[in-house]
């Protein structure tokens, strides 16, 4: 697998409805069924507006006047004119209306902080698309998708909003966003501290970059998780490679591995790699939405999957056969719980490929994250780290090459302390937080760590079945919160 597969795979969770890539090589690992409309995910009703900002497609240039419809959603039902705030979601790589159904903290603490609550779409998805139809066309007209861009999006829309509607000219206004959302809410507090009072960062890898953390990190915490859910389950998942390599070595082995598995398409020995890949995004999907409830963030799952799923994988001491047998049931939880689906395609795409377009490019450009595995310090085949070759591919499909250093340019890497009043939220169960900032920096520099938390928990609507953790972290967060919309009032207080 290339490096650009293997960050695609690995960066399932930022466009969870899209496919994933283009060519063969890069396909998407299709384990990502969610409806082909994002908006009809089954979700508790919200009441917002849709609206509509025109932004400039080029905020750093001048030689172009082009402008885009920016779409964002308004909810102002506890909004308070006086002593208000506005939580501004600062939005990934994917449809607004399914980031805004599925950040239930928000609307949970909207009264208690008389928030106005604002989701903004990011440039080139969704219906955000500076170019319409064209946007992905090329890298000419995809040269504007960047984290820089897409920040001067936000900060020209709190513009709008403070001047267009009574009331909210001055207000505290707080950043917040998870994963990819997550880095760009606690770099609009870093770019914009005169545009937000402060973030709410959770689970964002602002440090997955150069060498600022481990590259194995990530897919070691994945296989903590499994050898921490069952005895045996990641020993059974390291062996399972090459028992599937054993068995795809024959025409009637490939034979059996396609029915064992119950797959749609019969397996030819050209598909073991793309097999393995599938698989292994199922695993590292499984450790994202560890959740201690059922849901079905990315499929219809049972409360904490990784226990069910190593049910099992008990003993890894078995033929191949049993051995791929077991690992079937396993996938079987991911792909199938609700019983519905007659075989599984490795090779299924959900919707429309917008929201993986638009973020292959942005992993080819400025959004380098290196990953890397060795089959000792966790469960999956040994898989270095190539930039060279990462570059080759990029360059092959879009005609770019990256730029790995650029984030850390922009924004700082570790060297963040003169920054203030950002929380980052990181669950010990998210691979993500391997390159999350998981101790405090400074006194307003703050780690929140939710020792039972897969990937933003803590975002998500409140829940019987939350664990003490979460829900101190959430208590947490909200403090801060408060502190800062205080701190503002008082100084404007003093200013008059």
């Amino acid at each position: 697998m290339g490096p650009r597969a293997f960050l695609l795979l690995l960066l399932s969770f930022l466009a969870p409805w899209a496919t994933k890539a283009l060519r063969p090589s890069l396909r998407a690992l299709g384990s990502l069924h969610l409806p082909t409309n994002p908006t009809s995910l089954p979700a508790v009703a919200k009441n917002y507006s849709v609206l509509y900002f025109q932004q400039k497609v080029d905020h750093f240039g001048f030689n172009t006047v082009k402008t885009f419809n920016q779409r964002y959603l308004v909810a102002d039902k506890y909004w308070k004119k006086n002593g208000g705030s506005i939580l501004f979601y600062t939005g990934n790589e994917g449809d607004i209306i399914w980031f805004c159904n599925n950040t239930g903290f928000m609307w949970d603490v909207a009264e208690e902080l008389k928030a106005m609550l604002v989701f903004a779409e990011h440039r080139y998805y969704g219906e955000s698309l500076p170019f319409g139809d064209n946007s992905f066309k090329d890298s000419r007209h995809l040269n504007f998708l960047t984290s820089e861009q897409a920040l001067a999006d936000f900060a020209e829309l709190i513009k709008h909003l403070k001047r267009t509607i009574p009331g909210a000219e001055n207000q505290p206004v707080i950043a917040i966003g998870g994963s990819y959302g997550g880095m760009l809410a606690a770099w609009f507090r870093m770019k914009y501290p005169h545009m937000a009072v402060g973030a709410l960062a959770a689970s964002a890898p602002i440090w997955q970059f150069e060498d600022l953390v481990p590259c194995g990190v990530f897919m070691k915490i994945v296989t903590t998780d499994f050898r921490k859910s069952g005895p045996h389950c990641s020993e059974s998942i390291r062996r399972s490679w090459d028992a599937i390599n054993r068995l795809s070595n024959t025409g009637s082995g490939l034979q059996w591995l396609t029915g064992a598995l119950h797959l749609c398409s019969p397996l030819t020995s050209q598909d073991i790699q793309h097999l393995k890949d599938w698989i292994s995004e199922t695993w590292v999907n499984l450790a994202m939405v560890d959740y201690p409830y059922a849901s079905n963030f990315l499929q219809p799952l049972p409360a904490w999957p990784i226990k069910v799923v190593c049910q099992y994988l008990k003993n890894p001491n078995v033929s191949d056969s049993l051995l791929l047998q077991n690992i079937f049931q396993a996938l079987n939880v991911y792909y199938n719980y609700s019983g519905q689906v007659k075989c599984l395609n490795i090779s299924e795409t959900a919707t429309s490929s917008l929201g993986t377009l638009g973020w292959s490019y942005q992993a080819c450009t400025e959004v380098v994250m290196p990953f890397c595995t060795n089959g000792v310090d966790d469960m999956f085949e040994p898989h270095s780290w190539n930039l060279k070759e990462l570059s080759d591919e990029c360059f092959e499909q879009w005609g770019v090459r990256p730029r790995p250093s650029w984030i850390t340019t922009m924004y700082g890497g570790k060297n963040i302390s003169s920054h203030t009043n950002i929380v980052f939220s990181n669950g010990e169960l998210d691979p993500w937080s391997g390159g999350g900032v998981t101790k405090d920096i400074t006194d307003t520099l703050v780690a929140v760590t939710i020792s039972e938390g897969a990937h933003h928990l803590d975002l998500r609507a409140k829940n019987a079945l939350d664990p003490t953790s979460v829900l101190l972290a959430r208590a947490l967060e909200v403090r801060h919160m408060k502190n800062w919309i205080r701190d503002f009032y008082d100084r404007a207080g003093k200013q008059h």
